[in-house]
């Protein structure tokens, strides 16, 4: 679903492939673009400027270790929404009622979204992202997809990577817009099941950390139930608190 008319046909890429194969038939138009070779730092500066006055955004791409590249991610843009159809407060609400009574020792009530930190971020955005997309270059090939935001990212491919979880992908956009608004987040990279984020306004309190984390369990139960963290509380003062990357997997 892309949200812009798209160029990735007309341009002169380098060597790689345009990926239309989805879960059931080729999609009418290039998905997305993805190198044949490894990324190197500055790839995706130097595409993000290229890129984002044609409609187009970068995005790392990982095959993981089944070396499962984009066209055998099922994707399925045909069965995805559109993310500005929903609401993140109602969606991670209706994802905390569903899973935090079986799953989380307390069992509180949806306690609501985080306000954004207090403390203003020391850069730009798309300056961190591009930081720390140069930090996760190793294995990883660069990407543009065709869409409006960077939280809509997933999206605009028809990501199927939480299948298991939200059939819907453009449900959790509609969070990651949130947290491009509240936290200044940019989708760095993806995996057949795996979203890397950046975030130019991390928390920096206790308190805005635990507050987030109740967010980030109802986005991704599976960040605190099959994790090395031991609850909330544990996963806020680790993964969030200062935090300038945020990793999501989804079993």
């Amino acid at each position: 679903m892309a949200t812009l008319p798209n160029p990735l046909p007309l341009l002169d890429l380098p060597p790689g492939t345009l990926v239309d194969t989805t879960i059931d038939d080729p999609w009418h138009e290039p998905l997305l673009w993805y190198a044949d070779e490894q990324a190197q730092p500055g790839d995706w500066a130097r595409l993000r400027t290229t890129g984002r006055p044609l409609g187009l955004l970068p995005v790392l791409v990982d095959g993981g270790r089944r070396n499962q590249w984009p066209e055998d991610w099922d994707l399925d843009p045909a069965g995805t929404s559109y993310p500005g159809d929903h609401d993140a407060e109602d969606v991670l609400g209706e994802f905390w009622e569903e899973y935090a009574s079986d799953e989380l020792e307390d069992g509180a009530d949806w306690p609501g979204l985080a306000p954004a930190p207090s403390t203003d971020a020391s850069g730009t955005p798309d300056e961190l992202a591009a930081e720390m997309a140069d930090q996760l270059t190793d294995g990883a090939r660069m990407a543009l997809v065709p869409a409006r935001r960077s939280a809509d990212i997933p999206a605009a491919i028809g990501w199927s990577g939480p299948l298991n979880y939200e059939n819907d992908v453009a449900r959790l956009c509609t969070v990651l817009r949130s947290w491009e608004d509240r936290f200044d987040i940019r989708v760095v990279a993806l995996g057949f099941d795996t979203l890397t984020v950046s975030v130019g306004r991390p928390p920096t309190t206790a308190a805005e950390a635990r507050a987030l984390a109740s967010e980030h369990f109802a986005f991704c139960p599976d960040n605190i139930d099959a994790g090395p963290s031991n609850g909330l509380d544990a996963y806020a003062e680790k993964y969030l608190l200062g935090q300038e990357t945020w990793s999501f997997w989804w079993d």
